[in-house]
């Protein structure tokens, strides 16, 4: 029963080594009774670490096995002898080279085991190992070499370190493990974290380190080696190589080198213009630095909602051509092992619409209304240049989703403004818009403007009939004043007219008319063209102004006394007759031959007269005025 329990560790043993045999257990080796076991092929080993040379024997009847030998010697000796020891149970016939490293698995001999274990392997404990058994032969002192051989080859290290590393979390406790090859009892290697090609592993990993050295004792004869390194980790630790290096005697050394893994999250950033310009495109980017990536999704917080997803460990959010309806909320979400983070970003597409329709101004009752209405997001400011130039006004502001609404009221006792310009600004847009004034009234201000357009209206008539008239008559009178300033020139030339008054009689009998038509017809043949006007001109209206045509035929002639009274009674402003003074007539028969003579002339001078007699001064003639009434009065 032991020796199958040998039999097994020994299995264990080969495949925890790198020594390679044809066969756990070769074929018995017998002479004279006495077998042995070896493997039959060749074991490697590498330097530094240790080997078990399995081996288990017989012995002939009579004989009983007190202890073994182990030799080590060059294959083509025939036997090998004492010089060549490498085991014996007496350590003062070792050499100091084999000395502690060569140990027998089970001490028992009787047992048939003589296996045994070569630690702190090194290049030069390559060759032929050969067994002796030494006993009593039937109580005698005997003992047997075995001609069979194990063949040792011992090559360079490869075997690494076996590092175990557990999956590493930002902000938990991490435990690094750094295993030693090869499971020998020899001398406990040295083993050595080092952070970054650097050995100071506590000055490279900040935080509560440390570190802890284990050794495991599988067996009487097995052990491992092991380094613990315990740690923060942190984000940091990602993706940063981190070594362990075990060193043997003889300055034998191996390591082995991984990169950490944490896993580790970031908050999700946005990045990219949330403030865009109607028309223009929108582009923003969430990135979340983790390990594992992480995926990311775009939500927009509405009815229907728009998804863009990338697992990249980003996701890039383009709309091209925004309008108002884009703004909004952006939700950028990101999942992490199962966790969930959310982070959002508020777009806001500015747009303005400069001045609406319905801005106007408006006068009533001597009171200015002014509304001018924009829209625009963010909402535009509206200003009144008018307002500088006044003290007492009120401004109404009022605000309707994105519209702005904005009232001025004065007072206004004159109308000083036919338009208003109103101002909507905007971030770097601005408006400008020209208001036109309308003037309104009530119903009793209409009335009192209507009666008093028709007022002015009326006294416009009356004013322009006025002057109508008065221009009608200094017409008329410039026209009468020429027409008698000629006639007056040609009565100096000829005769002095006198009016009859209105109490002298006509002369009703016939022959006196006669006689003095005859006289009257011979003064006024001198002045024909007088004449035909005067019987041109007179109207049978007496309320009418007009100039007769008398016949002084019928007229008594009056005393120059008597004329000359009657003249500065009966100055008017109708008619003026240029009276010459008595002493100045002459006889009628002197008269008539006078004017006969001169006749010609008198027309001559008469038409040149007329041209330039309305430039004369009015003071150059002396009038008389009368009216129609008056001299048929006389008549």
């Amino acid at each position: 029963m032991f020796t199958v329990l040998w039999m097994t560790f020994l299995f264990f043993l080969w495949g925890s080594t790198t020594y390679t045999v044809e066969s756990a257990l070769g074929r018995p080796s017998c002479y004279n009774g006495y077998c042995i076991t070896l493997n039959e092929g060749e074991i490697s080993a590498e330097a530094g670490l240790c080997v078990v040379i399995p081996c288990s024997f017989t012995t002939a009847d009579g004989f009983t096995p007190k202890s073994i030998v182990w030799f080590k010697c060059d294959s083509w000796k025939g036997r090998c002898g004492d010089p060549d020891k490498v085991f014996h149970i007496n350590r003062n016939k070792v050499p100091p080279e084999f000395l502690g490293r060569v140990l027998q698995l089970d001490p028992d001999v009787s047992q048939g085991n003589c296996s045994i274990m070569i630690n702190d392997l090194t290049t030069s404990d390559s060759g032929s190992y050969q067994l002796r058994v030494n006993g009593l032969y039937y109580g005698r002192s005997d003992g047997f070499t075995f001609s069979s051989r194990t063949i040792l080859s011992v090559k360079d290290l490869n075997q690494k370190p076996s590092l175990t590393i557990p999956p590493l979390t930002e902000g938990q406790q991490a435990t690094l493990t750094c295993t030693a090859p090869g499971l020998c009892s020899g001398s406990p290697p040295i083993i050595t974290w080092m952070w970054r090609g650097k050995e100071e592993i506590e000055a490279n990993i900040t935080g509560n380190t440390t570190t802890s050295f284990k050794t495991e004792n599988l067996t009487a004869v097995t052990q491992r080696h092991s380094l613990i390194l315990t740690f923060n980790s942190s984000a940091k630790h990602h993706d940063t190589n981190v070594t362990c290096k075990v060193s043997f005697m003889s300055g034998i050394t191996t390591e082995e080198t991984v990169t950490l893994k944490v896993n580790y999250k970031r908050q999700p950033q946005i990045s990219g213009k949330t403030t865009v310009k109607e028309g223009d495109d929108l582009n923003l980017t969430c990135n979340v630095e983790s390990f594992p990536q992480s995926v990311v999704v775009w939500t927009k917080h509405s009815g229907s909602g728009i998804y863009f997803q990338n697992n990249t460990g980003s996701a890039t959010l383009v709309i091209w051509n925004v309008t108002a309806e884009d703004s909004g909320r952006y939700v950028c979400t990101a999942t992490h092992l199962n966790e969930t983070v959310s982070v959002y970003g508020d777009v806001k597409v500015t747009w303005f619409s400069k001045i609406l329709k319905g801005s106007e101004c408006v006068l009533q009752s001597a009171l200015l209304t002014c509304v001018c209405i924009t829209e625009g997001f963010p909402l535009p400011t509206v200003t009144w240049p008018l307002l500088k130039d006044h003290t007492e006004y009120s401004v109404i502001n009022t605000v309707l989703n994105h519209t702005v609404n904005s009232t001025v009221i004065m007072s206004l006792e004159n109308l000083h403004y036919v338009s208003v310009e109103c101002y909507s600004s905007h971030e770097n847009e601005e408006a400008k818009e020209t208001l036109t004034v309308q003037e309104y009234f009530t119903e009793k201000e209409a009335i009192q403007s209507k009666t008093t357009l028709e007022k002015v209206f009326s006294l416009e008539v009356i004013v322009a009939f006025l002057i109508g008239v008065l221009l009608s008559a200094i017409i008329c009178h410039l026209a009468v004043k020429c027409n008698r300033k000629a006639l007056k020139k040609s009565e100096n030339e000829d005769e002095t007219l006198e009016v009859i008054s209105q109490h002298d009689p006509l002369i009703d009998d016939g022959q006196e008319v006669q006689n003095d038509q005859s006289l009257v017809q011979e003064e006024t043949e001198n002045v024909p063209m007088a004449g035909e006007k005067w019987a041109s001109e007179i109207s049978n209206d007496p309320k009418d102004v007009q100039y007769a045509s008398i016949d002084f035929s019928i007229m008594k002639r009056r005393s120059a006394k008597e004329a000359t009274k009657e003249q500065a009674s009966s100055l008017t402003e109708y008619a003026e007759i240029k009276t010459r003074p008595k002493e100045q007539r002459k006889d009628s028969t002197e008269e008539g031959s006078e004017t006969l003579e001169g006749e010609e002339d008198l027309v001559t001078k008469h038409d040149e007269e007329m041209k330039y007699c309305l430039s004369e001064d009015q003071s150059e003639v002396e009038a008389v005025y009368s009216t129609v009434k008056d001299v048929l009065d006389e008549i």
